[in-house]
């Protein structure tokens, strides 16, 4: 059995939300920071705060977590990387950590920033570790929240994470460079990796969430093609690797069965039925496991 750790705050909802339609449901009851999932599996389950899970999965309190990269890089973690997922703490896909100041700042790229000037961020070491690379000394403060308010009154550059940069742009600061690509990340121990019992543990749990995460995308299309129409309908039909197709009993019908990308379905349909599909059912899927 395996020790999970679950992120709070921002990644929360969408985390939770996973599990849930991977049937690993949490359930929490009075007291909420000891929830439990009804897997065989599972032993203990803890939601922490992010920034805090890739040091205790390393120090092998817990098996297995969810956290961002930019946490595990922050902290210097040193865990084993078992699966990306594709959600961060703004919505979907990658956010970056970027590095801003003032729009009246006349600089343009962080080569430009002035020596010593003042660095708010929530993520000190890998700002510390960036400055160093450029060799440009600079005055680090830690930020607890709402860095972008902190610039021109009190510091003049922030190193902050975000997807579109438009709370940036809002408050009146330009990105002048980029330090990493973040996303949420499946993490283990590594000592529970080389476990064979509980890898085996940890590559189950995966490999349903992975699934869960790649049915989001996908959809299953079924129709009935009059047996004139077959080979029209199948070259417009995409499929994992080849559509299922079943004789329909009494007539020259065929039933066609096969899964296509959730956002081209709207295109796809009209195009199956000129080509002769019929009774065509798009159907949601909850697991693909491949």
């Amino acid at each position: 059995m395996i020790n999970i750790a679950l992120p709070k705050g921002s990644l929360e909802a969408q985390t939770l939300q996973l599990f849930k339609e991977a049937d690993l449901d949490v359930k929490r009851g009075e007291r909420d920071y000891n929830p439990v999932i009804s897997d065989h599996r599972i032993d203990k389950v803890k939601i922490l705060r992010p920034q805090e899970i890739p040091n205790y999965i390393e120090m092998g309190y817990f098996d297995l977590g969810i956290s961002g990269l930019d946490w595990v890089k922050e902290t210097g973690s040193r865990v084993r990387e078992v699966a990306r997922l594709s959600y961060s703490k703004t919505g979907e896909g990658t956010v970056k950590i970027v590095v801003a100041v003032h729009e009246s700042e006349p600089i343009s790229d962080v080569t430009q920033i002035r020596p010593n000037s003042r660095v708010t961020t929530e993520y000190p070491e890998i700002t510390r570790e960036f400055f160093g690379r450029l060799g440009i000394p600079v005055q680090l403060f830690p930020s607890y929240g709402a860095s972008e308010a902190k610039v021109p009154d009190l510091m003049d550059v922030v190193v902050d994470l975000t997807e579109t940069g438009t709370t940036l742009r809002r408050n009146g600061l330009k990105i002048i460079g980029q330090i990493m690509e973040s996303y949420t990340v499946i993490i283990a121990n590594r000592d529970s990796f080389e476990d064979e019992g509980k890898r085996q543990a940890i590559e189950e749990i995966v490999t349903l969430l992975l699934g869960v995460i790649d049915a989001r995308h996908q959809v299953l299309l079924s129709m009935n093609v009059p047996d004139e129409d077959m080979d029209r309908v199948i070259a417009v039909l995409p499929a994992l690797k080849k559509p299922t197709v079943s004789r329909l009993h009494g007539i020259d019908y065929y039933n066609i069965q096969t899964v296509a990308r959730k956002g081209e379905v709207n295109t796809l349909i009209p195009n199956l039925k000129a080509a002769g599909a019929e009774d065509i059912l798009e159907i949601p899927i909850t697991k693909i496991i491949r």
